[in-house]
């Protein structure tokens, strides 16, 4: 297959949002109808949402279906995490607010308590973050968090995200109704690995 149709297969993957990335134990796909179950049986967990600011708890159906709505926006290049081993949806990971102008996008994401502290977010986190420069080739990623989040600040720097600053009662969990400061973490092209 020639460079221009691979480039055109890619140009319309990105277009209708079909998006799979694998890596050595996961594989990363565009959200669908289907998944809210999956979704809500590990993001409808306290201990998840309490970082996440548009996260309520408990978590609905109807709030599954909305997510699956605007994962499906133009801006927003969204993944479910499913741990090929399970064969089942473990958390979730994207680029959200992108701009290509502008060559940015926040990173967010979240994790299953059950997959905690299994090098799964690193390995999702990397796969993405290889999809934002080299695939859409924006030249900065940000991603906000919670200063009390010490996984989520643990996991940026490991990541090689330069810390930027705080901003202080930035952000609101919506599943706990407690304000946040929120630590602010950048990441160029050139300082990806």
């Amino acid at each position: 297959m020639n460079k221009r149709v691979r480039r055109l297969m890619r140009e319309s993957c990105l277009k209708n949002k079909k998006m799979i990335i694998k890596t050595k134990r996961l594989i990363l796909r565009s959200w669908k109808k289907g998944d809210e179950k999956e979704l809500i049986e590990n993001i409808s967990n306290p201990n998840v949402s309490k970082f996440l600011s548009e996260v309520p708890c408990p978590y609905k159906m109807k709030d599954a279906k909305e997510w699956l709505k605007i994962s499906k926006e133009k801006n927003v290049f969204a993944f479910a995490i499913i741990l090929e081993s399970e064969k089942q949806i473990v958390g979730g990971i994207g680029l959200h607010d992108t701009n290509k102008f502008k060559g940015i996008s926040e990173l967010g994401y979240w994790l299953g308590e059950k997959y905690h502290r299994q090098g799964i977010m690193s390995e999702a986190s990397r796969a993405v973050l290889d999809f934002a420069f080299k695939k859409l080739k924006l030249r900065r990623v940000y991603a906000y968090a919670y200063i009390k989040n010490e996984a989520s600040n643990s996991l940026l720097k490991k990541l090689g995200f330069k810390y930027e600053g705080m901003m202080r009662k930035h952000a609101r969990a919506k599943s706990t109704g407690k304000i946040h400061d929120c630590n602010v973490y950048g990441l160029l092209k050139e300082e990806w690995k």
